[in-house]
C-alpha cells in the first residue's frame, strides 16, 4: 500500500522530464534547471498530491525570454492531468533568506535536480550548505512558528474522530518537519518512526484512491471503507500519531529554547526541582534511578505527583520506560486526591496517558481508551473528551464561572468526577454504565461515604442541566422548580453547573458558545433562586402606574424583565399603535435580540422566523406575549454566525425593512427563503431521523412539543407555519442545533389551554411531514 507513493513519483518524474525536454531545452540548453522540490523532491507522491517543481535560473534577466516556454512546459503537465504547482527562482534567490516568505528556504531542503543545466544545480548544491549554517536558526524557528499556528488549528490533539492524515498533530507533515528540522541540525531523539510513517502513508493513499482527489480527511466513511473494524483503525492511527506528535514536540522545543535566551534561562530555574529520585533537564523529567522502580513501585505515584505540583512533563526516555516495563502499582483515593487537588493536576493527567499508565492506575479508563463514538457533534475521541473537559477548569475566561470555581472546596472531587463521567461509554446507556463502573471504584479505592455520594451525584446526573436548559423555557417556574429538585441543594448545583460548562466546553472548540454560556448561567441562577427563595406569591398582581399595554400579559413577563425593558416595550407599544408594527434590534454577548410589537395577525410568527432564516442567522430562542387588546410582543435571540450584520454597515437597518414588509405581507417569504443554501452533511451517515414527541406535564399552562431533525434553512419557519396552521398558539420556542441535528422545544397552547390528547397524533403526522420524514 505505501509503495504507491513513490512508484507515482517515479511514473511523474519521467513525464516531467519529457515535458521540460520538449519545451525549454531545445531552445535554453544553459542557464535553466528543473528541479523538484516538496513532496516530489522528497519522492513521495501520492495518488491525488500536487506537483512541487522549481524553474532554477542563473540570473533575473533570463525569466521573461523563457515565459512563453514555461508556460507551454506547464500545459504540456496540465493536459496530462497533473496538480502542478511551480515557482521561478534566480540562483541568489535560492541562497537569500526572505524573511516574508521562509517557507521558500524550507521548501529548498528537499529539492532534488531532475533535468537542465546542470552545472547551474551544482553552484546551488555547493553554495547552499553554507548559507544553511548561516540561516539554521532564523529557518527553525520560523518553521517551529508556522507548527505551532498548524497545531493551534486542531487544538494540538491528535485525538480527533475524524483526523486530519496530512496537516493533522501527528500526521505526515509532522513527520516531513522532524524530517526538515533534521537536515537544519536538531537533535536525533526520536526513535524509530518507519512504523508510523508506513501506516500513515498508507491511509493517505488509501483516502486518495477512494475519494479520486486530494482528500485527507480520515472520516467515518473512510474508516468504514479502509477496515472491517474501524475501531481497531483508530486505536491503531492514535498510538501511530502520538508516537510523531511526541517526537515532533520534543523537536520544536529544543529550537525553541535554542532560539530564547529567557527560555533557557527558565531551563536553567527549573532544573533546580531536580532531587534525589528525580532529574529534571530541558523541561523534563527523568526517573534518577531507573531501577528503583522495581523496588519501589511508589515511585511511580511519586513521579505523577512531582509533575502536578509543578507542572513539568515526562521526558521521552521516562515514557519509554514506563510503557516497556510498567511497574504494577495500586492507587490510593487519597494519592487520587492528592495528584488531582496539585496546581497542574491536569499535567499529571496528561503525564498518565502519555506513558499508557492511566488505565494501569484506573483500569476501567481501558473501557475508553482511544474510543471512537460515532457522533456528529462531538470533535474527539471519548478518553480526550474527558481529560479536554478537565483542562476546561484551567481556561475558565467568564468572571462569572471563574468566581462558582473559587467558592469550590474540593476541586480534586470535581475533577475525579469529571474523569468518571463518560467512562460507561462504547455500549447502551453510557450514564447507567458509568454508574455502575463507579461503584466498582468506590469500593476498590475505599473512597468516604460522603464523597462517594457527590461523585455519584454528579456521574448520574451530568446530562442533567445541559438536557433541561436545551428543552425547557428557563423562564417558566417549573423548569426552576424541575431544576431545584433534580439538583437537591445550592452545593450540587454549583458542582453540577460547573460539571456542565467542563462537559459542553469539551465537545468541541466553539461548543460554549456566547448564547450556551449565558443559558447555563440563567439555568443556574433559576435554579439557585428556587433553592433560596422565600415563600412568594404564585402571580405578580398588576398594579398602579404600569404601562397599559401589559394588560393581559402572563405574569412570567414582569418577572422577566427589567425596569428598563419594560419601558424600552412601552416605547415599541406606542410606535406600533401608530405604525401598525415596531421593531428594535440590540446585540451583547454576540448574540442578537429582536423585539417586534404588532398587532396579532396568522403566522405572524413563522413569517419573522422565516425572515431571519433568509439572512442566514442561526435562531436560538423565541418567545411571543399577547396582550388583551390584540397586541402582540414577539422576541427572537438569534446568532449571526458568518457576520453579516458585523461587517456590512446598514445591514441591520435592511433586515429590519424585510422583516417589517414579510410581516405586513409585502414581501414573497418563499422566495427570500430560496436563496439561501443548504448545510452541508459531513457523511452519508449523517442523515437524522425526524421525531416528535409530546409532553403535557412540564409545564403547569401549556403543552411542550420536542423536535429532533435535520437541520435545513426555514426548519423552524415550516414548523411554525405548520403549528399554527393547526390552530396552536406560540410562546416559547428553544432552538439548539448539534452539527446538522436541530433540536427544537415548542411551548404552545389551544385555545388558551394545552393541546388535546387526542389531536396528538394527527399534529404529529403534519410535523413529521414538513419535517421530511
Amino acid at each position: 500500500m505505501t509503495a504507491v507513493a513513490p512508484s507515482r513519483a517515479s511514473f511523474i518524474e519521467a513525464q516531467v522530464r519529457a515535458a521540460f525536454a520538449d519545451a525549454i531545452v531545445g531552445k535554453f540548453p544553459e542557464g535553466i534547471a528543473l528541479l523538484a522540490v516538496g513532496g516530489f523532491g522528497r519522492g513521495d507522491l501520492y495518488p491525488f498530491s500536487d506537483v512541487d517543481i522549481l524553474l532554477l535560473v542563473e540570473y533575473e534577466r533570463l525569466t521573461a525570454p523563457i515565459r512563453e516556454e514555461v508556460s507551454r512546459f506547464l500545459q504540456l503537465l496540465w493536459d496530462a492531468g497533473m496538480r502542478v504547482s511551480h515557482s521561478v527562482h534566480t540562483l541568489e534567490e535560492c541562497l537569500t533568506l526572505d524573511e516574508n516568505n521562509v517557507e521558500f528556504a524550507i521548501s529548498l531542503l528537499d529539492r532534488r535536480f531532475l533535468a537542465g543545466d546542470a552545472g547551474l544545480d551544482a553552484r546551488l548544491e555547493e553554495r547552499m550548505p553554507q548559507f544553511l549554517r548561516g540561516q539554521r536558526l532564523a529557518v527553525q524557528k520560523r518553521l517551529a512558528a508556522i507548527t505551532r499556528l498548524r497545531h493551534g488549528k486542531f487544538q494540538n490533539s491528535i485525538y480527533h474522530l475524524e483526523p486530519n492524515i496530512k496537516d493533522g498533530p501527528g500526521g505526515l507533515r509532522d513527520l516531513q518537519v522532524i524530517h526538515w528540522l533534521r537536515k537544519l541540525g536538531a537533535e536525533d531523539e526520536d526513535g524509530d518512526l518507519t512504523a508510523a510513517r508506513e501506516f500513515l502513508s498508507g491511509i493517505r493513499t488509501r483516502l486518495h484512491t477512494l475519494a479520486g482527489r486530494d482528500q485527507n480527511i480520515l472520516n467515518f466513511d473512510a474508516q468504514d471503507h479502509i477496515s472491517g473494524r474501524p475501531a481497531e483503525l483508530m486505536r491503531s492511527y492514535y498510538r501511530h500519531a502520538r508516537a510523531v506528535y511526541r517526537a515532533l514536540i520534543l523537536k520544536l522545543e529544543t529550537v525553541e529554547s535554542a532560539a530564547s535566551g529567557l527560555l533557557s534561562q527558565f531551563r536553567d530555574r527549573i532544573s533546580r526541582l531536580s532531587n534525589s529520585e528525580f532529574t529534571v533537564s530541558k523541561e523534563r523529567v527523568y526517573l534518577r534511578h531507573p531501577r528503583a522502580l522495581e523496588d519501589d513501585p511508589r515511585l511511580l505515584i511519586r513521579l505523577f505527583l512531582f509533575v502536578a505540583r509543578h507542572g513539568i512533563r515526562l521526558a521521552p526516555d521516562t515514557i519509554r520506560r514506563l510503557t516497556a516495563n510498567p511497574p504494577a502499582v495500586e492507587i490510593t483515593w487519597n494519592d487520587w486526591k492528592e495528584i488531582l487537588g496539585a496546581r497542574h493536576a491536569l499535567a499529571a493527567l496528561r503525564a498518565m496517558q502519555a506513558s499508557d499508565m492511566l488505565a494501569r492506575v484506573l483500569p476501567e479508563w481501558l473501557n475508553i481508551e482511544y474510543l471512537v463514538v460515532r457522533d456528529f457533534h462531538h470533535r474527539y475521541s471519548v478518553d480526550e473528551h474527558t481529560i479536554v473537559a478537565i483542562e476546561s477548569f484551567d481556561h475558565i475566561d467568564d468572571g462569572r464561572f471563574g468566581n462558582l470555581m473559587s467558592e469550590i472546596e474540593d476541586g480534586a472531587l470535581l475533577r475525579f468526577s469529571l474523569l468518571l463521567h463518560d467512562i460507561g461509554k462504547g455500549g447502551g446507556n453510557h450514564v447507567t454504565e458509568s454508574q455502575r463502573l463507579a461503584e466498582g471504584i468506590f469500593e476498590r479505592l475505599q473512597i468516604p461515604p460522603a464523597q462517594r455520594a457527590h461523585i455519584r451525584f454528579l456521574v448520574a446526573r451530568h446530562l442533567e442541566i445541559s438536557t433541561i436548559m436545551n428543552s425547557r423555557d428557563l423562564d417558566d417556574r417549573e423548569t426552576a422548580r424541575l431544576l431545584a429538585d433534580r439538583v437537591e441543594t445550592v452545593e450540587k448545583l454549583k458542582l453540577l453547573t460547573l460539571v456542565t460548562y467542563a462537559d459542553i466546553s469539551a465537545v468541541h472548540p466553539t461548543a460554549m458558545s456566547p448564547w450556551k454560556r449565558e443559558q447555563l448561567w440563567r439555568a443556574y441562577l433559576a435554579a439557585n433562586h428556587e433553592l433560596t427563595r422565600e415563600l412568594e406569591t404564585e402571580r405578580i398582581h398588576q398594579g398602579a402606574g404600569r404601562p397599559a399595554f401589559l394588560e393581559g400579559f402572563p405574569t412570567r413577563y414582569l418577572r422577566t424583565h427589567s425596569t428598563e425593558e419594560i419601558a424600552s416595550d412601552a416605547e415599541l407599544a406606542a410606535k406600533a399603535k401608530e405604525r401598525g408594527i415596531a421593531l428594535s434590534l440590540e446585540q451583547e454577548r454576540g448574540i442578537y435580540r429582536l423585539r417586534m410589537m404588532t398587532q396579532d395577525r396568522p403566522a405572524l410568527f413563522a413569517k419573522v422566523a422565516g425572515a431571519l432564516a433568509g439572512f442566514g442567522m442561526n435562531i436560538l430562542k423565541a418567545e411571543a406575549f399577547a396582550n388583551n387588546q390584540g397586541q402582540v410582543l414577539d422576541s427572537f435571540a438569534f446568532a449571526d454566525p458568518i457576520r453579516t450584520l458585523e461587517l456590512n454597515p446598514g445591514e441591520d437597518e435592511r433586515l429590519l425593512d424585510v422583516i417589517e414588509r414579510v410581516v405586513l405581507g409585502k414581501v414573497d417569504l418563499d422566495h427570500l427563503l430560496r436563496g439561501r443554501p443548504r448545510p452541508i452533511l459531513p457523511s452519508r451517515k449523517a442523515a437524522v431521523a425526524a421525531r416528535v414527541s409530546f409532553d403535557q406535564e412540564a409545564s403547569s399552562h401549556a403543552t411542550l412539543i420536542e423536535i429532533t431533525a435535520q437541520d435545513r434553512p426555514g426548519l423552524l419557519y415550516d414548523v411554525a407555519r405548520t403549528l399554527t396552521a393547526a390552530g396552536c398558539s406560540i410562546d416559547v420556542v428553544l432552538i439548539d442545533t448539534e452539527a446538522h441535528k436541530a433540536l427544537d422545544v415548542f411551548y404552545v397552547t389551544w385555545n388558551g389551554g394545552k393541546v388535546p390528547s387526542a389531536d396528538e397524533a394527527v399534529l404529529r403526522e403534519s410535523l413529521l411531514s414538513v419535517l421530511g420524514a
